[in-house]
C-alpha cells in the first residue's frame, strides 16, 4: 500500500516537472536540460523495470541489451515522454514533443531520425519491443545526436 503510494506521488511530481519544463520555456531545452530531465524518468522508470544501471546506462552509446526488462525499461521512457498514444508508439507524438522541447541544432537530426525509422513500431504488437527496436534504429541512424536515459 505505501509502495503504491509512494509510486503515484512520484509519478505525479513527475509529470509536474515535465508540465513545468513545457510551460515555463519559451523555447526549446539545451542538450543538456534534455539529459538532465532525462534524469528524472530514468530513475522512475528503472526501478519499474527492474533494471540495473549496467544494463540501461550504456544505451545512449548504442549498447541494447536484448533482454525484457530493457525494452519494458525504454517503453517506460517513451511513455512518460508522453510518446505513446493507445498503447502504441506515435509518430506524431514524437515530432510534437521535437518540436517543443529539443533544441534547434537538434530537431531536424531527431525528426529525420524519427521519420526513418517511424514504421519500426508497426511490426511489433508489443510495446516494449517496438520501444526497443525503435530506439535502437534511431541510434543506428543517427548515434551522433541520439540523446536516451
Amino acid at each position: 500500500m505505501m509502495v503504491a503510494k509512494k509510486q503515484r506521488c512520484t509519478n505525479f511530481i513527475i509529470k509536474i516537472f515535465l508540465i513545468c519544463l513545457m510551460v515555463n520555456l519559451n523555447s526549446a531545452m539545451t542538450r543538456q536540460q534534455l539529459k538532465n530531465s532525462g534524469k528524472l524518468m530514468k530513475k522512475n522508470c528503472m526501478p519499474k523495470n527492474d533494471v540495473t544501471e549496467e544494463q540501461i546506462g550504456d544505451i545512449e552509446r548504442g549498447k541494447f541489451i536484448e533482454e525484457r526488462n530493457v525494452m519494458c525499461y525504454i517503453a517506460c521512457v517513451y511513455t512518460m515522454t508522453q510518446l505513446v498514444k493507445n498503447n502504441k508508439l506515435s509518430y506524431d507524438a514524437v515530432i510534437k514533443q521535437v518540436d517543443l522541447m529539443f533544441p534547434t541544432e537538434l530537431k531536424e537530426p531527431a525528426k529525420a531520425a524519427a521519420t526513418h525509422c517511424k514504421d519500426i513500431s508497426k511490426k511489433y504488437k508489443d510495446l516494449c519491443e517496438a520501444s526497443y527496436w525503435t530506439a535502437k534504429c534511431i541510434y543506428e541512424f543517427d548515434p551522433e545526436h541520439f540523446i536516451f536515459p
